[in-house]
Parts: C-alpha cells; sequence; structure tokens
C-alpha cells in the first residue's frame, strides 16, 4: 500500500486528502519508483479548481505530474530513454495523474536517470519548467549576438530560460520585481522592473534593439512590450497569453489552445538541462518543501503566485 494524495471534489485545496492506494506489480513497460520528491506545478490545482472543466465521472483526481525517487520493481521491457532500467536506480519522470504519493507506477518510457549530483527536489521539479524553458529558446531562435526580453525572468520558466540564454552568448534583459533583481544579476541577466514606463527602460538599456522576445506571465503588458520592441514577431513566443497569439502573429507554446506542443524538443530536453545541473552551471530555486500530507497549504502558497521558486512535497 501507499499513501496518495487526491481531489475528492471540485474548488479550492481543501479538496485534497489523503488516502490508502495499491500499488501493483509493474506490468509491461512499468517500473515501481519509491518517491522521494514531487513538484507542485500550476496545472496541478487547475485540475480540481474549475479551470478544465468540473465533470464529476472524472472525480476522484490523483494529483501530481513530476516526481523523483528510487525504483523497487520492473516489468518486462522496462526501457527507458537512456536504456534498461534496473531496481535501485535513482529516476526522475512524468507522470499524468498520481506523482503525489509515497509509491507508483510509471511508464518506462518516460523514466529518466537521475545524476547522483543533482538533489531529489531539484529531479522532480525541472521536467515541465526545463523542458518549457529549452522550447521557449529554440522557437524564437536564440542564440550568441541576440539581445533577448524575457517577462517573468525570476519565474520557475523565465530564471531557467534566461540561463539558458545567457549559456548560449545571447544578451538577456529580464522583468522581475526589484527583490529578484540581484539573483538575476547573478545569472548574467540585465533585470528591470515590470510596470508602467517598461518599453523606456528596456529602450535606454538596448537602445539597438531587442531580437527576441518571451513570455512567462501572460499579462497584456508583457505582450504589448514585445510587440512595441520586437520586429520579427515570429520571434515572440508566449507560454500564456494564448488569447492574444494568434491576434497577434506571436507563437504560442505548449497546450493551450492553438499552441505549439513542442513534443519532440521538450522529450529530450532533460539531456542538456542534467548535464548542466550536473556540472552546477544551472541554478534551481526551491523555494519551499512540505510533507505529502500538507499539500493543500502547498497549493495555497502556490496559488498566492509569489513563491520566488519551485514548492516540492516530500514524502
Amino acid at each position: 500500500m501507499a499513501t496518495a494524495i487526491i481531489a475528492t471534489a471540485y474548488g479550492g485545496p481543501e479538496v485534497l486528502t489523503a488516502v490508502e492506494v495499491e500499488v501493483p506489480a509493474p506490468g509491461p513497460g512499468e517500473v515501481t519508483i519509491e518517491v522521494r520528491a514531487a513538484a507542485v506545478n500550476p496545472f496541478d490545482y487547475k485540475r480540481y479548481d474549475g479551470t478544465f472543466g468540473t465533470d464529476p465521472k472524472l472525480l476522484p483526481l490523483r494529483m501530481g505530474g513530476e516526481l523523483s525517487g528510487v525504483v523497487t520493481a520492473v516489468g518486462s521491457d522496462a526501457v527507458g530513454p537512456a536504456g534498461p532500467i534496473r531496481v535501485g536506480d535513482e529516476v526522475l519522470t512524468r507522470v499524468d495523474g498520481g506523482a503525489y504519493a509515497t509509491a507508483l507506477n510509471a511508464r518506462a518510457a518516460r523514466v529518466i536517470p537521475k545524476p547522483v549530483e543533482v538533489s531529489w527536489e531539484i529531479a522532480a521539479s525541472i521536467q515541465s519548467v526545463g523542458a518549457t524553458a529549452v522550447h521557449t529558446l529554440a522557437a524564437t531562435g536564440v542564440g550568441s549576438g541576440d539581445t533577448v526580453l524575457i517577462h517573468g525572468a525570476a519565474g520557475s520558466v523565465g530564471s531557467i530560460a534566461a540561463q539558458l540564454a545567457v549559456a548560449r552568448g545571447a544578451r538577456v534583459i529580464g522583468t522581475a520585481a526589484p527583490s529578484r533583481h540581484e539573483r538575476l544579476r547573478s545569472y548574467g541577466v540585465e533585470p528591470v522592473a515590470y510596470g508602467p514606463g517598461l518599453v523606456d527602460r528596456v529602450r535606454a538599456l538596448a537602445p539597438n534593439g531587442i531580437d527576441a522576445a518571451i513570455d512567462t506571465v501572460g499579462t497584456d503588458e508583457a505582450v504589448d512590450v514585445s510587440l512595441e520592441l520586437v520586429a520579427d514577431r515570429p520571434r515572440i513566443a508566449t507560454i500564456v497569453a494564448f488569447g492574444r497569439s494568434a491576434q497577434a502573429g506571436i507563437k504560442a507554446l505548449g497546450g493551450g489552445p492553438g499552441a505549439d506542443p513542442g513534443t519532440e524538443i521538450r522529450a529530450n530536453a532533460w539531456r542538456e538541462l542534467l548535464e548542466l545541473l550536473s556540472a552546477r552551471k544551472l541554478d534551481v530555486v526551491i523555494a519551499a518543501t512540505y510533507p505529502l500530507t500538507e499539500a493543500a497549504a502547498a497549493h495555497r502558497f502556490v496559488m498566492e503566485g509569489h513563491a520566488g521558486g519551485k514548492v516540492i512535497l516530500l514524502p
């Protein structure tokens, strides 16, 4: 038996509860993982807050999509992207619900080896945000010599995108609250405060222009400023403002309506990300950790919108 977090109804975090569930022997192409850390993402609470509908037939909902842990059993043909998986392997993976648990079965095809240099917390939290960050740079073609504006550069996706862009030789200007500016400077990013006058502040920093812009916050300000500063609209990408992307002629990335899912790019992003993490060339901020059974409190913290990094559940 394992402890798992489920949503028993639609509503706020109060609908989350811990239950005991069976973990059967893994079937063909599956492995059993003892969970060491599970990441909390906004997508998780949007599954039960009504964002994606309130179909009672889907209840109860198993919660969580990203985790790290140790393989305790393997089914036949348990082969992951890096090769055969064995009992005792330290791994990370994504699942379609169920990561908030002490143990679970997962598809071997998604199970990736965890480098020993990478902590359980960071391993659990890098996949979704990291793959999204890699996709934004690929979609906008950011490379050496470019000047790129990243909206929300201190956020979970934005901070990784900013660091990767700097590593690729780009000049990065990033919007963030003043309290996060020093951290951005440590990444080699030139910080700028968002809010009224943003266009003028960015122009003052980059009088020769902005080559590309990446929006990770979805505000009208982020889209409007990007449109005003970047002449080549296909080099503007958003992971949030799906409603405006088609009208504005910019790229929408991810799972929103009309967006490019970047399936292949995201599926292979782990190779670059884990290599950089192992070499300590990529910083991922863990804002807070909570015991698994305090998932509701963790969700409330993330819902406030000012976590300043990843939030992790520890079984």
